[in-house]
């Protein structure tokens, strides 16, 4: 069975704190563009997942990131390949943008 470290989430509402105290934080979104079509948090970079192997380069390695999909799953894997590649301050956005829709903010479209 897939075990997730809580360590490496961050919950939407603590993400939003962040966010509301106009932090420097990364959002990354590795979501397909027909995903990002629909939704998307405000300055978010976009790189989806089967890019990131070769553009991870393009990401700040000591910025803080908050990693994001759609349900949390695709943006767990990113968040551990960064991890793995020596990026210190990186979290999972927990259920990803569509817990950030039920949580934080629902006029972001929810999709299936």
């Amino acid at each position: 069975m897939f075990q997730s470290d809580p360590s490496l989430n961050i919950s939407p509402e603590e993400a939003k704190a962040k966010l509301d105290r106009e932090e420097k934080v990364v959002l990354l979104d590795v979501r397909e563009p027909w995903e990002v079509a629909i939704n998307r948090l405000n300055d978010a970079v976009t790189i989806p997942m089967g890019e990131l192997g070769r553009r991870f380069t393009e990401i700040n390695p000591d910025a803080e990131i908050i990693v994001y999909c759609h349900m949390g799953v695709r943006s767990l894997k990113a968040t551990r390949f960064l991890k793995d590649r020596q990026f210190k301050n990186v979290k999972n956005l927990a259920g990803g943008i569509d817990a950030w829709s039920l949580k934080v903010d629902p006029k972001v479209p929810r999709y299936r």
